[in-house]
């Protein structure tokens, strides 16, 4: 994990460790959205009747059903098994892009969290610039960006 305070008292060093880290998980994003377009994942289901295709981002691309064998399950069978083969093509399409990211070098950058959309764009933008404004605001350099939390208390009518 990136540690920008441990640059001592040098606020241009503690500038380009910074930057250096944010250029290094914007190198990973960069990965993460050609792995979006080019990548898909296959699954077919446990007894072989039908194949689930997703893309990069785990969404549907393709269902393919082999011989017809799914014409002799009950409709909620059929349901299940399509629903149970999708759910393991997006799971293995999770772990791919996990695999991709890996562990983030920012603190507080969640990218699993990112990857699974789970993760508010605003989180995000904290966690890649918060630790390098507190930094300079340790040097007694005045933050140039409007920080969440800040924007908050003020529309919740605070100072």
């Amino acid at each position: 994990m990136a540690d920008w305070s441990a640059t001592g008292a040098d606020p241009d060093r503690a500038m380009a460790k910074a930057l250096a880290s944010f250029e290094a998980e914007s190198r990973k994003l960069e990965e993460l959205g050609k792995h979006w377009e080019e990548a898909s994942t296959t699954v077919r289901a446990k007894d072989h009747s039908l194949e689930v295709t997703v893309d990069g981002r785990g969404e549907l691309v393709d269902l393919v059903f082999n011989g017809a064998k799914y014409r002799k399950l009950a409709p909620a069978q059929l349901a299940r098994m399509i629903i149970e083969t999708l759910q393991a093509a997006r799971t293995q399409a999770m772990a791919k892009m996990s695999d991709l990211m890996g562990a983030s070098g920012i603190p507080g950058l969640d990218m699993n969290g990112l990857v699974s959309g789970k993760l508010k764009p605003e989180e995000m933008l904290n966690a890649l610039v918060g630790p390098m404004l507190d930094t300079l605001e340790g040097f007694g350099v005045e933050s140039p960006l409007p920080r969440p939390a800040d924007r908050d208390r003020k529309e919740q009518g605070g100072g």
